[in-house]
């Protein structure tokens, strides 16, 4: 009751406000994330964000040929003797050097594309 009259007053906790801006900020991220790999089908969503210094996840929701919501989420951990994928709570596997080339590049147009588009004005 107390925190829907603080909603309705607009009296939220310095914290509650910081926490909500980083949930939209980091929404916003993680849609201009998965449109770097080109558009995203009919139905279907896609995500690929930087949540810490050392994780960056990938997620994405599709549609198969018998019209099953498919989903998969994907969980890069790099760490000092490289970087580490887990998929949909499987084994930690490690990257090969083709894939970690390509994530590493994808890291890079993460950063340039949420820069410009994002925290131009902030900058």
């Amino acid at each position: 009751m107390i925190s829907k009259i603080l909603k309705l007053t607009g009296l939220q906790s310095e914290e509650d406000r910081k926490a909500k801006l980083y949930r939209e900020l980091l929404r916003h991220e993680a849609k201009i994330g998965g449109e770097l790999f080109g558009p995203v089908p009919n139905g279907g969503h896609r995500e690929f964000f930087c949540l810490n210094e050392y994780t960056w996840i990938w997620y994405e929701e599709w549609t198969d040929k018998s019209g099953s919501k498919q989903s998969r989420t994907t969980r890069y951990e790099v760490r000092p003797n490289g970087i580490t994928k887990i998929q949909d709570g499987q084994g930690y596997r490690s990257l090969s050097d083709n894939e970690a080339l390509r994530l590493f590049e994808a890291m890079k147009s993460y950063e340039r594309r949420t820069r410009l588009e994002l925290y131009k004005s902030v900058a």
